[in-house]
């Protein structure tokens, strides 16, 4: 299965969200956290939160990008029992075990994303708020293959 794990390219997001993810933890869209939103919350922090954050899973902090990368199924259910107990702490559920399928269909979402991406491909998020709820569209910024010229330093040794 894949999944994803954000990444970082400068400080931005320490700047931009009230809570930044950590690089290298594994995230998801998170967009529930909106569910009951209105105009009035996209202020700031939270609005930057809301239009382009995706939820990391150990912090649940935000990330604006995410790497799609190889997960083994062990690890996507012990990430599943760290998001049942959140929806409990946070969003009260009435226990672990009640959350946990809720859980499962979150981070089978994620896989379903990541499914058809070459691994080290980036995708994004931006979230709109309609008459129906929030809508969530993704891209993607396909990985890129490096030739060494483009890291290789030019020039003479006898200078």
């Amino acid at each position: 299965m894949k999944l994803a794990r954000a990444i970082h390219f400068d400080e931005s997001d320490q700047r931009v969200y009230h809570s930044p993810a950590r690089t290298g933890e594994w995230c998801i869209s998170g967009g529930f956290e909106f569910s009951n939103w209105s105009e009035a919350d996209l202020t700031g922090k939270s609005r930057q939160a809301f239009a382009n954050g995706w939820l990391g899973l150990e912090t649940f902090g935000r990330v604006t990008f995410v790497a799609v990368t190889q997960i083994e199924q062990a690890e996507v259910e012990t990430l599943a029992q760290t998001l049942a107990q959140h929806f409990v702490e946070f969003y009260g559920a009435p226990s672990p075990e009640a959350a946990l399928p809720v859980a499962r269909d979150e981070l089978a979402h994620m896989g379903d994303l990541c499914d058809d991406h070459a691994p080290n491909t980036l995708l994004t998020v931006l979230r709109e708020l309609t008459e129906g709820g929030v809508r969530e569209t993704y891209s993607m910024i396909e990985a890129q293959e490096a030739d060494l010229e483009q890291f290789a330093i030019h020039g003479s040794l006898d200078e």
